[in-house]
C-alpha cells in the first residue's frame, strides 16, 4: 500500500468545530486503503521522504506557522513531493487576492477591493468588514463604519481587505472532491456558522457553484463553495476553500458520510498516479 502522510493539528481550537474529531474519523477510514503516518504542520520536513503523498487536511490557520509553511510550499517544487489537495489552485490556497480577481471579472460574489481608492465598487452601506488577506477563521476581521474606513485601512498598504456588510438569509456550503458535487450543508441560524444542517441543493444552487469550480484549475481534490443567501434571494461566494477545507464530516448522515470516503479514497489513488 501507498504511504499517506496526514498533515493535522488535532489540537487547534477552532471556533464551533472540533478538527481533531473529524481527522480521527478520516484517518481511520483512510487507513483502509493507505498505510498512514499523521504529523503536526510544523513537522512536515522530517516525515515527508518517507511519504508517497501528503495530505494537507485541518492544519488551521498557516499565519500560525507562517515560516515553516512557506519552507514547505519552497520544498514542494524543489524536492517534487506530491500533495493533496496540489498547491497550484487559485483560491484560499494562494491567500485572499482571488476575492478581488473575481470581484473585478464581475463573478457573483461579495464584492471585494483592497485599497480605499476601489471604494466605489462597493454599495454604499453603513458598515464595512475588514480583514486581513492572509486571515483565517474570522481572525483579524472587524466591523468598521463608513467614517471609520480611513483609521482602518493603511492607505500604503494593500494587505486589507474591505467588503460591505451583508444582512444576509444564511450561509451554505458546497463540498466537492474532483469537481464532482458530493453535499451541501447549511446554517439556518446565521449566528451560528457551524451549526449545520443538510441543505438539499437546487439545479440553480449547484449551477452557481460549480462556476467558481471550473474556475479553479484543480483536477482533482477537495474544495468547497462558501456562499450566503441574500434577502433579495441571490447566493453570493463568501469565499473558495481550496487548501484543507473542513468539511463537517460528523454532521452528515452515515450513507453520505461513506459516498464521501469512497470518493476521497478514489480521488487519492489517482492524485498518486499522476
Amino acid at each position: 500500500m501507498k504511504t499517506l502522510l496526514f498533515v493535522t493539528d488535532l489540537y487547534y481550537e477552532a471556533k464551533g468545530r472540533n478538527y481533531y474529531e473529524e481527522d480521527l474519523f478520516l484517518t481511520s477510514k483512510l487507513r483502509e486503503a493507505f498505510n498512514l503516518v499523521i504529523c503536526h504542520p510544523e513537522d512536515i520536513e522530517a516525515f515527508e521522504d518517507i511519504a508517497d503523498l501528503i495530505v494537507f487536511r485541518n492544519a488551521g490557520p498557516v499565519t500560525n506557522f507562517k515560516d515553516k509553511y512557506e519552507a514547505f510550499r519552497k520544498r514542494i517544487v524543489s524536492k517534487r513531493l506530491k500533495t493533496y489537495n496540489a498547491f497550484n489552485g487559485k483560491a484560499d490556497v494562494n491567500g485572499k487576492e482571488y476575492l478581488i480577481e473575481l470581484t473585478n471579472a464581475h463573478f457573483p460574489i461579495i464584492p471585494t477591493i483592497d485599497t480605499l481608492d476601489s471604494l466605489h465598487k462597493l454599495p454604499d452601506v453603513d458598515m464595512y468588514i475588514v480583514k486581513p488577506k492572509d486571515g483565517a477563521d474570522s481572525i483579524g476581521m472587524e466591523f468598521v463604519t463608513k467614517d471609520d474606513l480611513n483609521k482602518k485601512v493603511d492607505p500604503k498598504s494593500k494587505n486589507t481587505l474591505i467588503q460591505p456588510f451583508i444582512n444576509f438569509e444564511y450561509e451554505v456550503s458546497f463540498y466537492y472532491i474532483d469537481k464532482e458535487f458530493q453535499y451541501a450543508l447549511y446554517a439556518p441560524d446565521k449566528d451560528k456558522r457551524w451549526a449545520l444542517k443538510n441543505y438539499v441543493a437546487t439545479e440553480e444552487d449547484l449551477a452557481f457553484a460549480k462556476r467558481f469550480i471550473e474556475w479553479n484549475n484543480i483536477d482533482w481534490g477537495i474544495q468547497r463553495v462558501d456562499a450566503c443567501r441574500t434577502k433579495q434571494g441571490e447566493l453570493l461566494l463568501v469565499e473558495l476553500e481550496d487548501l484543507n477545507p473542513y468539511l463537517s464530516l460528523l454532521e452528515l448522515s452515515e450513507d453520505t458520510r461513506q459516498r464521501f470516503v469512497e470518493s476521497m479514497k478514489k480521488s487519492l489513488e489517482k492524485s498518486l498516479q499522476d
